[in-house]
């Protein structure tokens, strides 16, 4: 598997490129601007975008999108809960001070359990909702990429439209806490973790450790 990362956009998003080292298909996770940067690097690997997905659709996870599927025609995935978050991206862009062109509708709408195929590489939906509603994590073999969910000793804000702490502590407990400790953490901000360490060191997670949290 093909991994390069990019740090694009003005909220600093982590934007993933995912290729197949045979096929030189790739995906790409989170396009949150820097869309020259993005098609740069595919060509710079001779790779193929046959996949944009997006963990949720908070406008900063999107900067890119429009431009990355006018330039390459490839489909936008997004879990289908998270449809109505997309409606309104534009509009949360501007109470941040942000102008941003309202994107299409999503191309696949997806759900626990799909998978999302890139060459011979399978990647598994995770719905992780709590940052927001339709947030989702894919998952292979012992990596996973959690957008907005999990951060190095930290976890994703739930102030804000369709936001629940309770539900996202939720989602870590019962979908990410139980994966393998060496399961590798690709998070939406920040640097790569694992889970064993955000188990040992994240502070907001320390409460599930102790039984001091109950939902």
């Amino acid at each position: 598997m093909l991994l390069e990362t990019l740090i694009v956009g003005p909220l600093g998003v982590n934007c993933y490129i995912v290729g197949d080292e045979e096929t030189r298909e790739a995906l790409v996770i989170d396009p949150g601007g820097n869309a020259r940067d993005i098609l740069d690097t595919l060509r710079r690997e001779q790779l193929k975008l046959v996949a944009i997905v997006a963990t949720h659709a908070h406008f900063d996870h999107l900067f890119a999108l429009s431009e990355l599927r006018a330039a390459t025609r490839a489909p936008f995935l997004l879990h289908a809960d998270e449809a109505p978050v997309l409606a309104n991206a534009s509009i949360g862009a501007r109470l941040f001070g942000f102008v941003f062109g309202q994107p299409a509708p999503a191309d696949r709408l997806l759900r626990e359990g799909d998978e999302v195929r890139v060459g011979s590489l399978a990647f598994q939906v995770i719905h992780t909702p709590g940052h927001s509603p339709g947030g989702m994590c894919l998952l292979r073999d012992r990596v996973v990429f959690v957008g907005d969910t999990l951060f190095q000793s930290g976890i994703g804000r739930t102030d804000l439209p369709g936001g629940d702490y309770g539900t996202l502590m939720r989602s870590i407990r019962d979908k990410l806490l139980t994966l393998p400790d060496d399961t590798m953490v690709y998070p939406g901000h920040g640097d790569a973790t694992t889970i064993g360490e955000e188990k040992r060191s994240n502070p907001f997670l320390q409460p599930l450790r102790t039984g001091e949290w109950y939902v």
